[in-house]
């Protein structure tokens, strides 16, 4: 490894082929079996979390330490081991006779981290042991195909250092012996469908509760990030806006929060199988629901009751580089955090449908009042009396932003529940305050 490839990988940070160490440890075996259980990478010993450079010196025993603890995995791992400037860099290739093991389990890497695998991911994640995923293959994309442009949005969104293009598609697993793979392809191509003609998203509203009446369209035929901003936006424009209040402010928020609905297009996104033809990503937006559909068969015998806590990663690498852009949670936690998201929100948790098609689907709430349309009057009086129970001194002008009413519709509320014996003005008109008599 070269001197400005080493430090082109610290300033990306660790990752899915990158894991740092302040100094060796007999635990390194987990981390060499969890690289070549999943896509290869290296281990840099002398570099801190935070990416400080502490050094590291290859002697004959640090050697003779990492080489016997590789032969020791089962299957045994042949490393290479290195002095890189002041590190110590140890390669690991990705195996060819997976699953692989250490003295302590079975590890692979997921995001930027080593994790133990559990029994159900184990069995699911090595049922089917592609000798090369959809991903991982060639494509007919050239650099001179990739888009400058594209590179860029993604460098801005993962905080990433500018690169030399193929040094920087080579250290994300995208480009290999002079060819991009389908990953890359669909990430940077200028035109991903001239490579892979099912890399598309289409987003559909229908009027009512069945796909009959069509009444707004979006076909996206672009990169993988342009997918799932275009998915997100188009949510934004069909899902309502509801208003609430929360002390004593007006809080503005979707029917379905879109922090869950993000979470599920990203893995949609991540978990699809690219390999169909003749298929895309769906976003179909209902009077009372939200489905999310893709072509990801679930394993036999997976039930999708269990799934939570369990990372089945269809696309490391296309997961990898989500991660990265912080577009997704860490491995086996999506699922986890979309239930938590629609719980906070007094909702119905999503539910997820496994078949042919992988679909998960969102309830809407059946009342939405949308922030455009005013609350009818005895919620708007209540509103009123619990905002001054908050604040007596709020004014109608701060009554009239708040419920998104005209002051002469608030004056007139303020009025009746006077007459009602609801309010009693204390002081003058200004500077003074309110004291409820009564609860309306």
């Amino acid at each position: 490894m070269e001197k400005k490839e080493l430090e082109f990988i610290i300033r990306q940070g660790e990752s899915l082929t990158a894991e740092f160490k302040r100094s060796f440890s007999p635990k390194i075996d987990e981390d060499i079996v969890a690289f070549s259980n999943s896509r290869g990478g290296n281990i840099l010993l002398g570099v801190q979390d935070d990416k400080a450079i502490a050094g590291a010196e290859l002697t004959n025993d640090l050697r003779a330490k990492t080489l016997s603890l590789a032969r020791n995995c089962k299957p045994s791992i042949e490393v290479s081991i290195s002095q890189v400037d002041k590190l110590v860099v140890i390669s690991i290739p990705e195996g060819s006779e997976k699953p692989y093991s250490c003295a302590t389990g079975y590890f692979r890497r997921l995001d930027g981290a080593t994790q133990k695998m559990n029994r159900d991911e184990l069995r699911l994640m090595f049922a089917k042991n592609e000798v090369m995923p959809f991903e991982e293959r060639p494509s007919q994309a050239s650099l001179k195909d990739i888009s400058g442009e594209k590179v860029r949005a993604f460098l801005r969104e993962a905080h990433l250092p500018k690169a030399p293009r193929q040094s920087l598609l080579t250290s994300l697993k995208l480009y290999s012996d002079g060819r991009v793979n389908n990953a890359g392809a669909m990430f940077f191509a200028k035109n991903p469908r001239n490579f892979i003609l099912q890399c598309q998203m289409s987003c559909i509203a229908f009027k009512g509760t069945e796909q009959m009446d069509i009444y707004d369209r979006t076909d996206v035929r672009d990169d993988l990030l342009s997918q799932f901003n275009a998915g997100i936006f188009f949510l934004k424009k069909h899902l309502n806006l509801i208003s609430t209040i929360k002390g004593v402010n007006r809080v503005d928020e979707y029917d379905i929060p879109l922090d869950a609905l993000r979470e599920a297009v990203a893995n949609a996104i991540m978990h699809r199988d690219y390999s169909v033809r003749g298929t895309d990503l769906t976003i179909h937006v209902f009077d009372d629901r939200v489905e999310i559909t893709n072509p990801s068969i679930l394993l036999a015998g997976t039930d999708p009751r269990t799934l939570e806590g369990v990372s089945i990663r269809h696309n490391e690498i296309i997961a990898d580089m989500f991660y990265r852009m912080d577009k997704a949670e860490r491995a086996g936690t999506g699922i986890m955090k979309m239930r938590r998201i629609m719980k906070s929100a007094g909702l119905v948790a999503p539910k997820l449908v496994p078949g042919p098609f992988c679909r998960i689907i969102f309830e809407r709430p059946e009342k939405n009042v949308p922030i455009n349309v005013p609350i009818n009057v005895p919620e708007r009086l209540a509103s009123i009396t619990k905002l001054i129970s908050e604040n007596n001194r709020i004014s109608a002008p701060e009554l009239s932003k708040l419920l998104n009413v005209t002051e002469k519709t608030v004056k007139r509320d303020l009025q009746k529940l006077k007459r009602d014996g609801v309010l009693k003005r204390i002081g003058p008109t200004k500077g003074g305050r309110w004291e409820i008599v009564k609860l309306k």
